[in-house]
């Protein structure tokens, strides 16, 4: 659609970057505000670990997209640097990460993810319209009245979207569900919760979402039974944000960390 902003020569600002930046701030600046009004929770170990946590998405995603397009991706391509990545592959180091910061720091952990929860879905959102600008990420052809149509030769040439050949808008499905997940958990979010909830409800609507519109998404992963990794690894964050909603088991996680 429109993936560079302004070009100077061979430089360009590509329109995915800067949005994925805007939506990083987006979600810090709201983790920031929800730790404050918590009020046990310290706003700069919180903006630390939203830096930490942000680096290590964005290593995940790549590695994630690396592996699934492995061995045609050339690791070190511009348009594997400007790629948008795989959003489980980044959320998942992006968690992992997560752990070993709260344990270090000794931060109660399911109260910091609940606080991290609204803003990543939010970032998620905005993250994703730059997906849509780029190109990447793009849906299968499809005949519907709101079918979008790619012509931009840049973003055939940055991520290989079909131009001319009208396609389901999935980057606009994700960034829509993400916004209105958004909205829900930052209201829930002020409203008396057990420890988990948010995030919990998190991975669990996100996952659900993320696994339906996965059939409309094109993509040349492998398959198991049918279903994508992309479709498995949704169940099994699915699977832990139930776990998460369930009352027995939040001690237990909360004394491993």
């Amino acid at each position: 659609m429109f993936p560079k902003l302004f070009t100077i020569g061979s430089f360009y600002l590509p329109t995915y970057g800067v949005l994925v930046a805007l939506g990083f701030l987006a979600g810090l600046s709201i983790t920031v505000k929800l730790a404050r009004n918590k009020g046990h929770l310290d706003p700069e170990k919180v903006t630390n670990l939203a830096v930490y946590v942000a680096l290590a998405g964005l290593i995940g995603a790549k590695l994630l997209m690396i592996v699934f397009d492995w061995p045609d991706i050339q690791i070190f391509s511009l348009a594997t640097l400007q790629a948008a990545g795989v959003f489980q592959g980044g959320l998942i180091l992006a968690l992992i990460t997560a752990f070993f910061y709260i344990r270090n720091n000794k931060l109660p952990a399911l109260a910091v993810a609940d606080t991290f929860a609204p803003g990543v879905a939010l970032g998620h959102a905005i993250g994703r319209l730059g997906c849509f600008a780029a190109g990447c990420c793009w849906g299968k052809e499809c005949h519907l009245p709101w079918a979008v149509t790619f012509r931009n030769p840049d973003a055939y040439g940055l991520t290989g979207v079909p131009l001319n050949v009208p396609l389901h808008p999935a980057q606009l499905y994700e960034s829509a569900t993400e916004a209105l997940l958004f909205a829900f958990l930052y209201w829930r979010y002020g409203k008396p919760h057990a420890p988990g909830q948010i995030i919990g409800l998190y991975l669990v609507i996100s996952s659900i979402a993320r696994f339906f519109i996965e059939f409309e998404r094109f993509h040349e992963q492998a398959t198991a039974y049918g279903l994508s990794i992309t479709q498995w690894i949704a169940i099994g964050l699915a699977i832990a944000g139930a776990i998460l909603l369930t009352p027995k088991a939040k001690p237990l996680i909360s004394r491993s960390v």
